[in-house]
Order: structure tokens, then C-alpha cells, then sequence
């Protein structure tokens, strides 16, 4: 499907890949992987020709339609967001013009029979190419893509202006999906979804059957949708078959073959340098030593893999803080007329460590912004507990760096125990390295303040973190690092987050936050993922008390627990019952109305009037719409009905 013929790229005149081939087929996942800086994201955007190759060629199958998502800086503006996300059906809206404009053209009275005929052929064919690409249902999928990733329908005539960054970001992840490409070309698709959107977002994905190549640092994402490995490493490509976790237990066996082959290389280059000094000046060994000298030109240096897994950075043991260092008593809060809490009350024990998930919008940066004191609240109270001392990160809080200090002087200071050389090892872990500590505040991107913000968070004194999206801008050995630091954390800890491989060893306490409830779930994030699953369906607990006395009570009681099981089955299912009838009405209607509109376009003598055939047409679509969106309801009521009826069984 695409072919890369000898590509190279250089970066201030060193090369990240050279004279590399790679082949793409049809239906490959592909995990692109790599550290920092060695071009995963260069490599994405010359597959997607927004970047030319120093050399070599990018060599595609004809008519090979390929979506690309980079990381950020991607904006829409100036449509809904149902016709901008709509915009993406290309195929279907090129046939739809092309409809409209036949169905005008056989509005014109001075058409020969020939031409009219033809027309008709015309039209015929592009309503066939409509029906191959199911056009009639399109609006629907777009809609379930959208809702998949987090929208809501309230937001399908909002103008795309009024949506954040983070959101702008669905909005192009929605129109990638919604194209049918062949292949996806996606750069950390993950950062800007929430755990439900990132669920459906693999779900979708394990189902799609074009080609996909992806960056991403969600080790658990990466695990789920891809089944190969292309790694970039030390200007080469080296491919692997196997999900990510295969690949990094190959790679850390290599790396350390790679390190042993290094150590014993310097020691050689070493014995071979001591000895040229030792005998430089003897001319009887003079011979031997520009032997050796040619022999140190000629070796090909051992790079060691850029791994900084093995840095260990420790929070400094925090002061002792009360039995409970935050409580919450009736907390109401609002945005205008949007309701995010109306009367909750939430309290944390000393040393849990505790993530709140759930849908984007729901509230999550919400309750943490005031637990952390950083915005207030419209009613309630909120009780710091005895000698609380608060840090919270944001993804806004490195707007509040000072933009005149460098890298190392931002974070020089707040733990008086680290040495200059501990900060620059600690910076390093974040992508820090050699002169990079001495960059002014002002130069560095979005991801890069975060990332120093983050690092002034490791350093603090604090006995309560409160961290809100961490590891978006981070790579896979920088979350190791953090995520290290963060088990071994003494104090108290909230984590709003959604990768779940990162939140996995540390959270013993889930917080589910959606529709402005809290929910908690006393385990991991593996226990809060199956009890969700299990609960997908809400369950009568008294229905379920019934069943099980089923088979222990005597006759009697028998019959009357039955005929409760069989009332409250009547009480759950009569709604389900009579608004699948009305559905299965409409559906009966909206087939009888197809079969007629058929015969009426099948009538050549209609063509004689362009206005007709434009009405008629466009009823026939939007019925056969209509009768797409009934028909998914009817199987979306069955469905629950099943599974409730399966609970009295």
C-alpha cells in the first residue's frame, strides 16, 4: 500500500534516519516507537506529505486515501460541529453535488430524449454509488463517532469556535475516523480523550480495517489496537512482530547486549589507548603504535540506547498532616446555568492515593481544582484538615512559570537537599538534557512547561499532590520515572487521569465522576473497569434477592416470590415493551413510504420536472435515514430488553 525507498532526514546536521525502507500493507497496526527526537513524528508527516525527505521517495497505491493527526495546533472554525465533523464524507458529498447537479440539468425543457436518457443513466449510477457508500445512514455514523468521542448531541450545532484545544483535537480525530481512509496516521491520539472515549476509541480501532501506524506513550492503548512494532533506533528501522509489551521485553534484552557489547568495547579502546601512550615515543615500537592508531580510527563506536529508566527520584519525605486532609460537606457548584455539583460531600484519609475518572465535562478537573483551594464554590464547605500542605498541577500551571528564569533556575531552590548535578539528573528524566536547562522559560513549547511545572512538583514538600492529566507530554521512560516516584510517595494523592497502565500499580481508590454523581470504588483501576462492565446494565438488587431465595423457600413462598419476580419483571420491561411497538410502527411506515418513492423515481415521465425529482429525491433520503436511525433503536431496545429479562430467568 505505500512503500519508503531509501528516505533519510537530518536535523541540525545529524541524521535522525538514513537511506531506511519500510513497507505499509493494507490491515497492518503498527506501534511506531522510538526515544525522543529520533523522528516518529518527522517520519508521520513525510508518510502524510506534509514533509519532504532529505532523499529517497514515499511510493503510494493509486487512489490510497490516508487521515493524519498530529499532536496539536489543529483548529476549526466558522461551521457547526456537525458540519464540520460531516465535511469529512468526501466521496458522498462530491456524489451529492453531482446529484444536484443532473437532477437540475433534467429540469431543462429543451433535453432530447438521448440527453434525458442519458442523464437518467447518470443519475442511476450516482444514486448506486450513494447506496455503496451508505450514504443514507452517514449523518447517524457521524453522530456515533462524534458521541464516541466525548461530544454530546447538545454540542452538534455549537460553531467549532467555541471548543478548546483539547476538544479541537476530537474534532479532528472524529473527521479522520468519519473519512473511511485507508490508512491512519495517527501522533498520540490518546492525550486529549477521557478513560470512556478512550475505550471506544479502541474499540473502533480493533474493528477498523484499513492500515494504521501510531505514536502513542499509552502502553495499554498501544497493547490493544496494534499487532506490530517499527522501531527507530540509533537511525535505523528495525521491525518486531508482537504487541508493545513483546517488543519492550525484546528491547530491554537488547539494550542490555547492547550495554555489555559498549562496556567491552571501552575497555579495548581503553587497553588500546594506553598502550600508544605508554610506547608514542619509542621508535622501536613505532610501528606497532600507528597500527593501533588506525585500528582506534576504524572501530565503529557501541552507542548506548537512550534509556533513563534506571534514575530513581524520590519525593522528599513529606511532613505529618491530620487522619484527614481534605473534607467536602454539601459542595455545590455551577458555570452559568451548567450544574457541575449540586450538594456532594467527598472526603480523603490520609495516604490514600485515589484517581478520578470519567467523561471529559463531567467534573473532574472540577472537584480537584477545589479540593486544591484553586477555585471556589457556590455552597458547602470545604475543611482542610490539620497541617495539609497542597500541590497541584494542571495543565495550565505552566502559564504561572516565571518566563525570565531558565530551566534550571525554576526549579534550583524549592528542595534546598538536591545538588545542582541531582536537578540536571531529575531534568534529564524529562527530556532535559545538556544546554537544554540553560533555555529561557519564554522559548520553551506547551508540552516542555509542563513538563519543568512537573518536575517542580516532584521536588516539593508537600503531603497532598493533587495531579491533573501528568503524563500527557511525556514519554514512555519519563512516566516510568514519575510514576515510580509517585508509589513510593508517603503522602496523600489524587490523580485525574486516563491512561490506565500509568494509574494501574498506583491507585488503591477509584472516583467515577459523571453526570454530577461521585462514585467509589474501594480497588484498582483493573477492579473499577470489570465492575463497570458487570453493572454496563443497571440491576434490580431486590430481583436479584428473589431469584436466589428461589431455591432454598418452601412451595408456597416459592409461589409468591414468582409472582413478585414476575410483577417487578412487568414494572422493568413495560416502558422497554411499548416503545419498542411504537418503534416497530414507525419502521412499518417508513417502509411502505420507501416502496412507494421507488416506484415514483422508477416512472421515467418524472425527469420532465427538475423540481419534482429534487423534492421527491430528497425525501426518499431523508426517509431512508429516518428508517436507518429506527431500525439501530429497535435492536438498541432489544438488546436491553434481553439483558433485563435475563435477570428473571
Amino acid at each position: 500500500m505505500i512503500d519508503l525507498s531509501n528516505i533519510s532526514l537530518q536535523f541540525n546536521g545529524k541524521y535522525l534516519f538514513k537511506d531506511v525502507n519500510y513497507r505499509i500493507s493494507s490491515g497492518d497496526k503498527i506501534s511506531l516507537v522510538g526515544a525522543n527526537g529520533t523522528g516518529k513524528s518527522s517520519l508521520l508527516k513525510i508518510i502524510a506529505g506534509k514533509l519532504e525527505p532529505e532523499s529517497g521517495e514515499v511510493l503510494k497505491q493509486k487512489r490510497i486515501s490516508i487521515g493524519y493527526l498530529p499532536q496539536d495546533n489543529v483548529t476549526h472554525l466558522g461551521k457547526t460541529l456537525l458540519e464540520e465533523a460531516s465535511s469529512a464524507l468526501n466521496d458522498i458529498i462530491d456524489l451529492q453535488k453531482k446529484e444536484k447537479v443532473i437532477t437540475e440539468s433534467l429540469g431543462n425543457p429543451d433535453l432530447t430524449d438521448e440527453e434525458k436518457m442519458d442523464l437518467v443513466n447518470q443519475l442511476g449510477e450516482v444514486h448506486h454509488g450513494l447506496d455503496g457508500l451508505d450514504s443514507y445512514s452517514a449523518e447517524s455514523k457521524v453522530k456515533k463517532i462524534l458521541i464516541g468521542l466525548g461530544f454530546d448531541e447538545d454540542d452538534f450545532l455549537r460553531l467549532t469556535d467555541q471548543f478548546s484545544g483539547g476538544w479541537q483535537m476530537r474534532i479532528a480525530l472524529a473527521k479522520i475516523l468519519i473519512a473511511q481512509n485507508d490508512i491512519l496516521l495517527l501522533d498520540e491520539p490518546t492525550n486529549h480523550l477521557d478513560i470512556d472515549s478512550l475505550e471506544w476509541l479502541i474499540d473502533f480501532l480493533k474493528a477498523y480495517k484499513g492500515g494504521l501506524l501510531v505514536v502513542s506513550h499509552d502502553k495499554n492503548f498501544v497493547n490493544q489496537v496494534t499487532n506490530r512494532t517499527l522501531e527507530i533506533f540509533l537511525g535505523k528501522f528495525y521491525t518486531f512482530k508482537g504487541d508493545y509489551d513483546s517488543y519492550l521485553r525484546y528491547k530491554n534484552e537488547r539494550d542490555e547486549l547492547v550495554s555489555h557489547q559498549f562496556e567491552l568495547q571501552q575497555k579495548k579502546i581503553k587497553e588500546t589507548q594506553k598502550f600508544i601512550e605508554r610506547f608514542r615515543y619509542k621508535s622501536t615500537k613505532a610501528k606497532q603504535v600507528q597500527s593501533r592508531i588506525k585500528q582506534l580510527e576504524k572501530i565503529d563506536l557501541v552507542e548506548l540506547p537512550d534509556d533513563k529508566s534506571e534514575i530513581n527520584i524520590r519525593f522528599s519525605e513529606p511532613p505529618q498532616g491530620g487522619r484527614t486532609p481534605i473534607k467536602l460537606i454539601s459542595i455545590s457548584k455551577s458555570y452559568g446555568d451548567k450544574h457541575i455539583f449540586k450538594g456532594i460531600d467527598f472526603e480523603i484519609e490520609r495516604g490514600e492515593k485515589i484517581a478520578f475518572v470519567g467523561p471529559n465535562g463531567a467534573g473532574k478537573t472540577t472537584l480537584a481544582k477545589i479540593i486544591a483551594g484553586v477555585i471556589g464554590f457556590d455552597s458547602g464547605k470545604r475543611i482542610l484538615g490539620h497541617n495539609t500542605i497542597v500541590s497541584y498541577y494542571a495543565q495550565d500551571v505552566a502559564d504561572n512559570l516565571n518566563p525570565d528564569l531558565d530551566i534550571l533556575e525554576t526549579v534550583d531552590g524549592i528542595d534546598e537537599n538536591k545538588t545542582p548535578g541531582q536537578l540536571r539528573s531529575l531534568l534529564g528524566s524529562f527530556l532535559f538534557s545538556g544546554d537544554d536547562v540553560f533555555k529561557k522559560v519564554r522559548v520553551l513549547s506547551g508540552g516542555e512547561k509542563s513538563r519543568v511545572a512537573l518536575c517542580k512538583i516532584l521536588l516539593t514538600k508537600a503531603n497532598f499532590i493533587i495531579l491533573d492529566e501528568p503524563t500527557n507530554h511525556l514519554d514512555y521512560n519519563s512516566k516510568l520515572i514519575l510514576q515510580k516516584a509517585l508509589i513510593d510517595f508517603k503522602g496523600t494523592l489524587v490523580i485525574v487521569s486516563h491512561d490506565i497502565d500509568f494509574i494501574r500499580p498506583i491507585a488503591s481508590r477509584i472516583v467515577d465522576i459523571r453526570k454530577g454523581n461521585i462514585k467509589t470504588y474501594p480497588g484498582n483501576i483493573d477492579y473499577f473497569l470489570s465492575k463497570r462492565e458487570s453493572l454496563h446494565i443497571e440491576k434490580d438488587e431486590p430481583t436479584l434477592l428473589i431469584k436466589n431465595k428461589f431455591e432454598t423457600g418452601n412451595r408456597k413462598e416459592q409461589k409468591r416470590l414468582e409472582a413478585e419476580a414476575r410483577k417487578q419483571k412487568h414494572e422493568a420491561t413495560k416502558d422497554l415493551i411499548k416503545e419498542i411497538a411504537y418503534c416497530e410502527e414507525k419502521i412499518s411506515k417508513y417502509e411502505n413510504e420507501i416502496k412507494d418513492l421507488e416506484i415514483k423515481l422508477a416512472d421515467s415521465n418524472i425527469y420532465s420536472n427538475g423540481d419534482v425529482v429534487k423534492k421527491t429525491t430528497s425525501i426518499f433520503n431523508k426517509t431512508k435515514s429516518d428508517l436507518d436511525i429506527a431500525l439501530k433503536k429497535w435492536e438498541a431496545l432489544n438488546e436491553k430488553l434481553l439483558e433485563i429479562e435475563s435477570l428473571f430467568n
